[in-house]
């Protein structure tokens, strides 16, 4: 059977097609520049008209049809097109001149990344450009300009271009990605911006009627409306572990990524995030991420730029009818604890490998997928109390949640914070002491990791993960000590790096 879950981001036609034959996908929802929708000629309903823009209104008619018409007049002008523009990519213009510094230098140990480390000098390479990137949704929750969207929508984007539906267009800045929850937050500047309203998603039932806004294939201000067909469904295989998606059978199709998904009352509870699909195009299901998950991503964002995560140090399984029987649960339900980390907040507790989570802060845990999204919601030292099965009796447990970044990013980022934009000034990396615990993992005496590499860096090859041994011959084994070392380059820089258990030299030119 070919299956897809696929994020909804559209790309040029070929790439496309080659996509849909070949690939198994998490679709999502953005796509190239197509064309507009001309906007719906429906007369809005005059008690919809004359609706308070601030106050929630039921818009489904008892005993009839519902009327989405009023919806979309009161809650569309906040809906937004979004288009980007992504780097080209480098082409190859032949070899490096010899009066390169690093000419003799690769020509006697070989390129970066070339088998073993050997390989002719590297060839020169183009700046590139940009091109035209996806297209996607989004919807403005501020009236001073800060619109949410899906992170796929905006990753990488050189240039942003928001679009209102009164065809207003302003270039926006990306303020915030969190690839694990798939949300962003950029911003224009605007002000007086027609905004939605929030809604809560845990409110939600199977069976009721939501409406999706957005830019399927360019076609703006879009509207398909259906019903909520499950809550907190988790998918297989993805990286949104801190996400239980809301399934719908609203149509959704490239380029509504991004979009808000409302209810009847004309609240955003969603945003239209991904599709399942064998063809790439809308099969019936579609999901959306809970707007309570997306918000809390969005404050943090805009206050401090990252996002910090709970954790409390176990690993989980789902409980199926035999463990339910096993332990004496009346039912299959709860996180099943495999393992606890020792040191842990579970540890310190009093946790064990075997115990059932059943609730979390009052939150039931259905499905053990539940439990990492209601945890990574909660602040760092925030407290929780647990409901736990053990011997066959429900106990509660009272812990102290800990962060999933570790101690030494949290300290690279605050008091140490004022520093580091002087190293990713100059070769565009962000990054961060490595611990005690990653040092041993990887056999490694020091060095700092890579959180993030841009300019320069990245242009010269350099990923995030990768870890910097030494700058220009001489070992670093701190934040410190690399900066100390960048800070007295010169216009090249030679950043020795390990990368997936093999050491090759990088050099970054220095703009």
């Amino acid at each position: 059977m070919f299956r897809a879950f696929t994020t909804m981001t559209q790309r040029p036609l070929v790439r496309r097609t080659v996509g849909a034959v070949l690939s198994v996908l998490v679709f999502t929802a953005c796509q190239p520049h197509t064309s507009t929708a001309a906007q719906s000629a429906t007369p809005v309903p005059q008690a919809a008209a004359e609706a308070a823009p601030g106050a929630p209104q039921a818009f489904a008619r008892a005993g009839s049809l519902p009327d989405f018409a009023g919806l979309v007049a009161q809650q569309g002008p906040a809906v937004v097109n979004i288009t980007t523009k992504v780097k080209r990519p480098k082409q190859s213009m032949g070899g490096l001149s010899p009066n390169d510094p690093f000419f003799e230098f690769f020509k006697r140990f070989g390129a970066p990344g070339a088998p073993n480390g050997r390989g002719g000098p590297p060839q020169q390479e183009d700046e590139g450009g940009v091109r035209p990137g996806g297209e996607g949704s989004g919807f403005v929750v501020s009236a001073d300009g800060y619109i949410l969207t899906n992170a796929h929508v905006v990753d990488g984007a050189e240039e942003v271009t928001v679009r209102m539906t009164d065809r207003r267009e302003y270039t926006a800045k990306i303020v915030g990605v969190d690839k694990p929850t798939d949300v962003a937050v950029v911003k224009i500047d605007a002000k007086n911006l027609p905004v939605v309203r929030l809604g809560d998603p845990l409110k939600l039932r199977p069976g009721e009627w939501v409406v999706a806004i957005g830019s399927p294939f360019g076609f703006d201000n879009s509207v398909t409306a259906g019903i909520v067909s499950a809550t907190a469904r988790p998918l297989p295989g993805g990286d949104t572990n801190y996400v239980n998606f809301i399934q719908t059978d609203v149509a959704v199709n490239p380029g509504n990524s991004g979009g808000p998904l409302f209810n009847m009352n004309g609240e955003v509870v969603g945003i239209n995030s991904q599709i399942y699909s064998r063809s790439g195009g809308y099969m019936g299901i579609s999901f959306a991420i809970p707007i309570d998950v997306a918000n809390n991503v969005r404050e943090q964002l805009v206050a401090k730029g990252r996002v910090s995560r709970g954790k409390i140090g176990v690993s989980i399984q789902e409980v199926n009818a035999q463990f339910a029987e096993s332990f004496g649960l009346d039912r299959p339900r709860g996180a099943l604890v495999g393992s606890v980390e020792k040191g842990s907040p579970a540890d310190k507790a009093g946790i064990k490998a075997g115990d059932i989570i059943l609730s979390a802060n009052g939150r039931v845990v259905e499905r053990s997928a539940e439990l990492p999204t209601i945890i990574g919601a909660l602040r760092p030292g925030a407290e929780a109390v647990l409901e736990v099965w053990r011997e066959r009796a429900v106990r509660k447990l009272t812990l102290k949640v800990a962060e999933v970044v570790a101690d030494a990013q949290a300290k690279e980022e605050g008091s140490e914070k004022s520093a580091a934009p002087e190293a990713a000034d100059k070769l565009g990396l962000v990054v961060r002491d490595i611990t005690a615990e990653e040092r041993g993992e990887a056999k490694l005496e020091g060095g700092v990791l890579i959180l993030r590499a841009t300019g320069a860096a990245r242009d010269a090859g350099v990923q995030s993960g990768d870890v910097v041994l030494g700058v220009n011959g001489r070992s670093v084994k701190s934040m410190r000590e690399f900066r100390d070392a960048v800070a007295k380059s010169g216009k090249t820089v030679a950043l020795l790096v390990q990368r997936e258990g093999v050491q090759i030299f990088v050099p970054i030119r220095v703009n």
